[in-house]
């Protein structure tokens, strides 16, 4: 426990990061499920390989539209369903990759060297499934296809773990199939282990990076989970990351025409649902074919970014908690500090209800003016000298100080019965 909890030392005080899903599937314009979805035929989708030319690519800018938005990593597809590789392998089937097969680049390395020179911790998406293979639908029937493409699956990531520097994150993919059963039957947990010989694999990884966090998606629960498109936090204190899109919940690769969009002030309060649990929020962006993150998605990243420039003390780091569930928002703390998150301003003044022990001091973030804070009846904190209007169009945070560690009163008390305060 005490190596895995030093492995997962940086990830817990991260808590934002940014997904990358990119690739030969982009070129559709449908989302990176697209050959599956359609029933394009192996040969027909490899022809896309041709088509790309990603001539806007720019990892360094990708880079700086993490650090803008205030993220701690990346996470990039080397590899999705499809088969096409993003990396120079030796092992892939078909010479399918963007080295040999379309623009003659290596993107993973260019990503790899670009997050790290900024700072940023370097991650790693692997789809262990490969559309083309008939082995993956039918095991049984289709043996030796079966056989080659776990073996692939080995020498590729070895491959990403010995050819790229220090990887900081592994985040697998691919490996359970059971929501999709009108295309095949999938894999019980226990059999796809066995299947993609998921303990060798991962024991192959440690060796190669001792210091790497790996997700649960290769069967065994390794070091964290995966939560997709909700806040759910783990039990027990494992660690736990969401991620979701900004689009729509299907819209991990680029969708031409994808409507629904979340707000900024959403995505603000998902990454705080996700913080103050005490978990992580990778959020994706689907770059456009030629490489370039659409304008929608670059103005919300640094939107986030700013509203954490003001108030990343309430997010980054380790230790947060859940405390409260409000109409107005939520708390969470860490020690004896409560952060008080309005998604909905309260006004000049703001109520903290049932709070068990007494609040030495107030303030809001992004402010220097002094806050009261009193104590009123039935066990209500009142904090005053708040502007009238919310400073963030997004959400605001209040620090309370308290005289010990927080909790809340859970004894029932009608609104009605008037207690001397």
């Amino acid at each position: 426990m005490t190596a895995r909890n030093d492995r997962l030392a940086w990830f817990n005080e991260a808590r934002f990061g940014m997904m990358i899903t990119w690739g030969l599937h982009s070129l559709p314009g449908r989302g990176e499920w697209v050959m599956i979805m359609e029933n394009w035929p192996v040969r027909e989708y490899a022809r896309l390989a041709k088509r790309f030319k990603p001539a806007r690519f720019n990892a360094g800018e990708w880079a700086d539209l993490a650090v803008d938005a205030g993220m701690k990593y990346g996470v990039m597809i080397t590899r999705h369903c499809d088969g096409y590789c993003l990396f120079d392998s030796a092992h892939s089937v078909g010479d399918f990759t963007s080295v040999r097969q379309g623009p003659g680049r290596d993107f993973v390395r260019e990503y790899a060297e670009a997050f790290r020179s900024r700072g940023l911790k370097v991650g790693f998406y692997y789809s262990v499934a490969d559309w083309r293979e008939p082995g993956l639908f039918d095991p049984k029937g289709c043996p030796n296809s079966a056989r080659q493409m776990v073996e692939s699956v080995h020498r590729q990531v070895e491959e990403l773990m010995s050819n790229y520097g220090p990887i900081d994150v592994l985040w697998y993919d691919g490996w359970y199939w059971e929501w999709c059963r009108h295309k095949w039957p999938g894999l019980p947990r226990e059999v796809a282990i066995d299947f993609w010989r998921s303990h060798e694999l991962n024991a192959m990884v440690r060796r190669l990076q001792p210091g790497i966090i790996i997700n649960d998606r290769s069967g065994p629960p390794e070091d964290f989970t995966t939560p997709e498109q909700k806040i759910e936090a783990e039990k027990d204190g494992r660690a736990w990351e969401t991620c979701m899109t900004i689009g729509s919940s299907n819209g991990w690769g680029y969708i031409r025409h994808d409507p629904p969009r979340k707000t900024t002030a959403q995505l603000i309060q998902h990454l705080i649902e996700a913080a103050y649990q005490g978990g992580n929020y990778l959020l994706n962006v689907g770059p456009k074919p030629d490489g370039a993150i659409r304008k929608e998605e670059q103005v919300r990243l640094r939107e986030m970014g700013q509203w954490l420039a003001v108030n990343g003390e309430a997010i980054y780091g380790n230790g947060l908690k859940p405390l409260g569930y409000y109409q107005t928002g939520r708390s969470g703390y860490r020690g004896n500090t409560v952060y008080q998150y309005f998604y909905q301003w309260p006004g000049r003044e703001a109520v903290i209800p049932d709070l068990a022990v007494p609040v030495r001091s107030a303030r809001l973030l992004g402010s220097d003016k002094t806050l009261t804070v009193r104590t009123g009846t039935n066990r209500r904190t009142f904090v005053s000298g708040l502007p009238a209007r919310p400073p963030s169009a997004h959400a605001n945070v209040v620090v309370l100080e308290c005289d010990g560690a927080p909790a809340l009163i859970q004894t029932a008390q009608p609104c009605w019965w008037e207690e001397p305060g």
